[in-house]
């Protein structure tokens, strides 16, 4: 694994320059500690590969690229339309990564079906889909979801953080499943495809979701331990994670071990830890992708989040991750139970039930077309209300892999 990641470093004719992220002996110490049985070999890479990498300069291209084919600067800007003309179509391959508990496996199913409507319609570039199940076993979805198996990070490392085992995932899918388009969208369960998706990349430019609450300049301080200040300004931290991100296949591979590096030392550094709280893996991710100094496309209409955006018409993703309360009157709510609600924490360990009930029509478009499309999903799907029983060893149709 190790010769191929490497090669795959040199062989990239713009990298002109090196650096040497300053872990120090308190990182050698803490590796050495993850650094058990399987995982020996990988965390050992990674810790060598924040020390030793080859960093390229900031990408630019000629202006002569540019010219009739982007409408604004792709990285500062939040461009309207990116995509080129006369381009070739460039499939995606989408990933999302998942455990078998039943609030993951419900969101998945929803998820998938979704993609499955939305793939083969006129504009779409979607490739075909794998769920990453992060457990080290195979599930009762494997039928049903295209699902490669990986391990879990040995016991007490996440410190009950889940989403910590995210990038470990993606470091052992991109090392061990062969996945034949160029690009790759990483995504989650609670995404739900409104539209045919098309790739909205650029060459080396990934594009991202940017979030209001991820501020690089204000952790500044803090995020200096990863990010130093020879490798430049804070800006160059982009306001993103990982998801929903459409990035080349070879740069995620780069990024991906960084961002599992980080993620951990984040988790384990108790001061970052209560600061950046349950989104440190999102900066992490955006903290690893500029210590590779590539840069994400903003595309705000990328994606929705009901309540706070109202209507679904100009956006391809409804990411459901705020709680909807209401009045009966329509008024929104937020941090107390409302007398109309839908918040997919209350599903923990059992799907939503069929037929949920619409919110009050003074309630905005977003928050409606969301109870629709979860109740069109658990409607035609089966077993919608016992598939949250885990029955380990799953068969092995529908393209599932077990490769733990």
């Amino acid at each position: 694994m190790l010769e191929r990641i490497s090669s795959a470093r040199e062989n990239h004719s713009f990298r002109k320059m090196s650096v040497r992220a300053k872990l120090g002996r308190q990182e050698l110490c803490f590796l050495a500690f993850l650094s058990i049985g399987a995982l020996f070999i990988t965390y050992s890479f990674t810790t060598a590969f924040i020390n030793h990498q080859t960093v390229s300069p900031p990408r630019k291209l000629a202006s002569e690229e540019w010219e009739g084919r982007l409408l604004v600067d792709p990285v500062t800007k939040m461009p309207e339309r990116t995509k080129k003309l006369g381009q070739e179509r460039s499939p995606f391959h989408v990933a999302v990564t998942a455990t078998d508990s039943p609030y993951s496996r419900w969101q998945c199913r929803i998820m998938y079906y979704w993609y499955k409507k939305k793939m083969d319609l006129p504009g779409s570039e979607m490739g075909k889909f794998t769920r990453i199940l992060h457990t080290g076993l195979p599930d009762n979805l494997m039928d049903e979801i295209p699902t490669f198996v990986v391990d879990p990070l040995p016991d007490g490392v996440d410190k009950g953080y889940v989403v910590l085992h995210r990038p470990w995932a993606f470091v052992q899918w991109l090392e061990k499943a062969k996945i034949e388009e160029e690009y790759i969208l990483m995504a989650e369960p609670d995404h739900i495809f409104l539209k045919p998706l098309p790739n909205l990349s650029y060459k080396d430019y990934p594009v991202a979701f940017p979030f209001f609450y991820i501020k690089p300049k204000k952790h500044e301080r803090l995020l200096r331990k990863y990010y130093p200040e020879e490798m430049g300004p804070i800006t160059n931290i982009d306001p993103i994670g990982n998801s929903p991100v459409i990035i080349k296949k070879e740069l995620l591979a780069e990024i991906a071990p960084t961002w599992m590096n980080i993620s951990l030392k984040i988790k384990h550094d108790p001061e970052t830890d209560k600061a950046l709280g349950w989104v440190q893996e999102m900066y992490a991710y955006a903290v690893a992708s500029a210590l590779h100094n590539v840069r994400h496309i903003l595309r705000k209409d990328f994606m929705l989040q009901p309540p706070w955006d109202i209507r679904t018409t100009n956006a391809y993703i409804l990411h459901f991750t705020y709680g909807c309360d209401y009045t009966m009157k329509g008024k929104l709510i937020y941090g107390q139970r409302g007398e109309w609600r839908f918040d997919k924490r209350d599903f923990l360990d059992f799907p939503p039930p069929r037929n949920l009930s619409l919110p009050p029509p003074e309630v905005p478009q977003s928050v409606a077309s969301l109870i629709k499309l979860i109740n069109e999903a658990s409607s035609n799907l089966p077993n919608w209300d016992t598939i949250g029983e885990v029955e380990v060893g799953g068969g092995s149709g529908g393209g599932a892999t077990t490769n733990s």
